[in-house]
């Protein structure tokens, strides 16, 4: 074969592996490769090659994974998690360009029977309302973290963005609109996987202030340039690589601790949630709130706002 032929070869599947990637996002890219090393782990103790797994095995290691007596402990997993699991098997398989056993018609089956078994409620963590972000806010320092993190709890609150949105957001994404305006440009979410992208408005307001508090951690940290949100090096120098979603996570937990809620009942999610469920009580309009949050549904922003106002205007309140 001449070197002419290698090459070509070689470009030719370096494009497949750019196309391959591009096709899924980060996040998903991540979610494959922990379903990936989940069933790698299960596979080891149980003495089985990976890659001669069977249908039959695939099964045992969902119902195994669902299991309160799972063998590496911990709490059963969700159906949700799961069928990411199976999703996972199913593009390493593919990847190879080989039939996979997890598309097989009794896996199909026997997460529908778990399903019955087991629910698939997924878990909901809890809004954070506006005056606990208020309180959060007085509780962050001075210092670099601080800044940091007032900026990004009270612009991951009032753009309502998700924690990845967060994380991927560049200096170039911001554009202000006189003092108290600014347009937050999301290049690639959820709900925009092709990277159109799509445009936020956020306000300064009177008390959660996200522009004035998103400008004193960028003058501090001297960020110009880059991701907007970075982790920080020994002295207080940022290091250009972007937070990730579970830095976002631990932000929001160490501040829903400071000022006595529950943690493990908070995530970054909460920030996003909260936006939705505070603009809801203060009786914003459904379509004014998808604007900020680019929910394609209004039923999935209902479901945010049910749990809060579920004794307001009550169906029973003149007669119970």
């Amino acid at each position: 074969m001449s070197q002419l032929d290698i090459t070509t070869i070689l470009e030719q599947e370096f494009s497949k592996d750019v196309l391959r990637r591009a096709a899924q996002s980060e996040n998903t890219r991540a979610a494959y490769q922990k379903g990936w090393q989940y069933f790698v782990s299960w596979c080891q103790r149980m003495d089985l090659e990976p890659l001669e797994a069977r249908s039959d095995d695939i099964v045992k290691f969902l119902v195994s994974m669902a299991s309160q007596q799972r063998p590496c402990g911990g709490k059963p997993l969700a159906l949700n998690t799961l069928k990411m699991f199976r999703s996972a098997l199913n593009d390493r398989w593919h990847r190879m360009g080989l039939t996979s056993p997890a598309a097989d018609r009794s896996v199909n089956e026997a997460l529908q029977g778990l399903k019955r078994l087991v629910g698939c409620e997924p878990r909901r963590v809890k809004a954070i309302r506006e005056y606990q972000l208020l309180t959060m806010l007085n509780l962050c320092g001075d210092n670099l973290h601080g800044l940091r993190d007032a900026a990004v709890l009270s612009l991951g609150f009032a753009a309502a963005l998700r924690r990845s949105e967060l994380c991927t957001l560049r200096t170039e994404d911001l554009q202000h609109k006189g003092a108290e305006q600014m347009i937050v440009t999301v290049r690639r979410s959820k709900t925009d996987l092709h990277g159109l992208g799509q445009n936020v408005a956020v306000i300064e307001g009177k008390s959660i202030r996200p522009i004035m508090r998103l400008e004193r951690w960028l003058q501090a940290s001297g960020i110009d340039e880059g991701f907007v949100f970075q982790t920080l090096l020994r002295g207080g120098v940022a290091s250009g690589r972007p937070l990730d979603s579970g830095d976002v996570a631990r932000v929001v937990k160490r501040y829903t601790q400071k000022v006595g809620l529950e943690p493990s009942e908070y995530s970054g999610h909460s920030l996003r949630a909260g936006f939705v469920t505070s603009a809801a009580v203060h009786n914003a309009r459904i379509d004014k709130i998808m604007e900020i949050t680019r929910h394609r549904s209004a039923e999935t922003v209902l479901m945010y706002i049910r749990d809060e106002q579920s004794f307001v205007d009550h169906a029973g309140a003149s007669f119970l």
